[in-house]
This record gives C-alpha cells, sequence and structure tokens, in this order.
C-alpha cells in the first residue's frame, strides 16, 4: 500500500464540519485540566455514553486516561477564545474562564451550549490515540447555538449570515422548534407559513432577533438550515434552525411534525423544507440545503452535536 501523506490527509478529515468541545477533569493533585478536542460524538442512549479522542502526546494523556471521569462542554458560537485558549500550551487555561464543579464533580465552563459530566466507561488505545468513552452522569444544555469547525476556521450561524448580509431582497425565517413542534404563524392568505421578515439596513443578526422577539418566546438563532434563491419572486432567503422550550407564543401555534399537519404550508419551498425538518428530526442528524426553491443539495452537519 502507498504511504499516505499525513498533510492531505488531515486536510480531508478537516472538510468534515464538527462541533467543538472542551474535555474537562482533575488531575491526581486535584488540579482542573483540559483541552480543546472536535473529537466528540454521542454513542448510546441506553446506556447514556459518549466519546472523546485524545492523543497520545498529549500532556494530559497521563491523568487523562487515570481519571474516574471527564466533562464534555460544547462551546457556544461566542466562545471561539476559550477553544483557543484551552488548544495551546498555556500554563494556566482555567485562569481567565469561568467555571464550576458538575454534579459529578468535573469543571463546568460557564456559558457553554451544552454540558455532560461523565463517569469513566472504559478507554481504548486507538492508533496514535485513545478513545475515552463516558457515561452520562448528569447533563445541562440551553438553546445557544454551538461552535463549528472545518477545514481549519472555526463557523458560526452569523458568519455564514453575513456571506447573504450584502444581498438584496434578502428575507430571514425562524424554524422554531419544541420537541416534535414547529411554529407556524398565518401567512395572510389562510395558509400557514414559517415566521418571516424582510432584512433592513440593521443586517441578518438584528432582523432575526426581532423576528424571534415578535414570537414572545424565548429562543436563540440557531445553525442555518436552508439557503435557498427564490427565483420567481427574485429573492434570496435564509432559515435559522432554533431551538425553544415552555411558554406561550405571542402569535402562531406550534404544529406537530406528522402527516397532514402541514398541509395549510402554501409554500412549497417551506413546505419542503419542514418534510425535510420532521425526517432529520426523527434521526437526530441534520444537513443545511442550499439551492433554490425547487432544487439544491442538503449539506449534512454532525450526528449528535
Amino acid at each position: 500500500m502507498t504511504p499516505m501523506d499525513p498533510r492531505a490527509l488531515r486536510s480531508a478529515f478537516g472538510t468534515f464540519m464538527t462541533g467543538v468541545t472542551v474535555v474537562t477533569a482533575h488531575d491526581a493533585n486535584g488540579d482542573p485540566l483540559g483541552f480543546t478536542a472536535n473529537s466528540f460524538t454521542s454513542v448510546s442512549i441506553d446506556p447514556p455514553l459518549v466519546l472523546v479522542c485524545l492523543s497520545n502526546s498529549s500532556r494530559n494523556y497521563e491523568a487523562l486516561v487515570t481519571a474516574s471521569g471527564f466533562a464534555v462542554n460544547i462551546l457556544s458560537e461566542a466562545q471561539a477564545d476559550i477553544s483557543n485558549t484551552f488548544a495551546r500550551p498555556v500554563d494556566d487555561r482555567f485562569a481567565s474562564v469561568a467555571w464550576g464543579r458538575g454534579p459529578r464533580g468535573a469543571p463546568i465552563l460557564e456559558g457553554v451550549s451544552a454540558w455532560f459530566d461523565c463517569s469513566m466507561h472504559k478507554t481504548v488505545e486507538a492508533g496514535d490515540h485513545v478513545i475515552l468513552v463516558g457515561e452520562v452522569a448528569a447533563f445541562g444544555h440551553t438553546a445557544t447555538p454551538g461552535l463549528g469547525y472545518a477545514r481549519g476556521a472555526y463557523v458560526t450561524p452569523s458568519t455564514a449570515a453575513d456571506a447573504l448580509e450584502q444581498s438584496t431582497n434578502l428575507v430571514v425565517s425562524t424554524l422554531i422548534a419544541r420537541d416534535n413542534d414547529v411554529l407556524l404563524v398565518d401567512d395572510g392568505q389562510g395558509g400557514l407559513a414559517l415566521p418571516e421578515v424582510l432584512v433592513d439596513g440593521d443586517g441578518v443578526s438584528a432582523a432575526v432577533t426581532k423576528l424571534i422577539a415578535s414570537t414572545g418566546l424565548q429562543a436563540e438563532p440557531g445553525f442555518v438550515y436552508s439557503v435557498f434563491e427564490d427565483v420567481r419572486h427574485k429573492r434570496q432567503h435564509i432559515s435559522f434552525l432554533c431551538q425553544t422550550g415552555e411558554g406561550s407564543p405571542a402569535r402562531g401555534v406550534f404544529v406537530p411534525l406528522v402527516k397532514g399537519a402541514l398541509d395549510d404550508v402554501a409554500n412549497p419551498a417551506i413546505l419542503t423544507m419542514l418534510e425535510r425538518f420532521a425526517a432529520e428530526t426523527k434521526l437526530g442528524n441534520y444537513g443545511i440545503y442550499y439551492g433554490n426553491q425547487s432544487s439544491g443539495e442538503v449539506r449534512p452537519m454532525t450526528q449528535g452535536r
């Protein structure tokens, strides 16, 4: 077999967009330690297992493989600086970071999108890395979107929106989900639609914030879920996937993602988007649509992030 070019292989791996995490634990002296990792994934629901990969050359190797547990902190889109801190050889990575002990004891960083406090289930040697498999003892999550990483650069909902910021006739919509329901509003013509607004001079971010506020729900702009051109109306359309918790909307209703419930959605492009979302929700594996109102491609995001 022809030897592989490590640099080329690393570049190929880097095309897969991942989330960004900081894995934390305590060393034998009880001091906190942590490192940035994007090699994280969920493994099992029953029992609740997650895994993360650690380089054999890491200075945290011995402490992690002998630890009784660890935590995985999924960074929010505003925490790129924390990712950088824990990726560099800093003497005290926790000096500039707000954190506390999780229910099981591992360090939990403040402001993260989600966290998992785990006991060590097993370690598996795998080439030049070791796989740490943890059993989730406690976890927490918010509606704050996570920080992404692909091709050596951070990816956030706001950067994706900035690419379309200069477009004229740009329409922003919010796909606000709660469990297996989605918020739909009156489209003014007897049908249903996603909450949407034409972007003005204040830009995409301000438009999304105002749009969410108009629903009366507590939600955060999530990942860009769909980007398409409505050729017939000469408009660009970008839809943000958002999650919300309890509360009644100030306008619109939550509609279940079941057959027949979306029949009143008049816009065929939005209907197709919602049908795709219903199918992806069952799998917990989402993609981003790029194209026009009738055809395009879905580029997958990482599963379980």
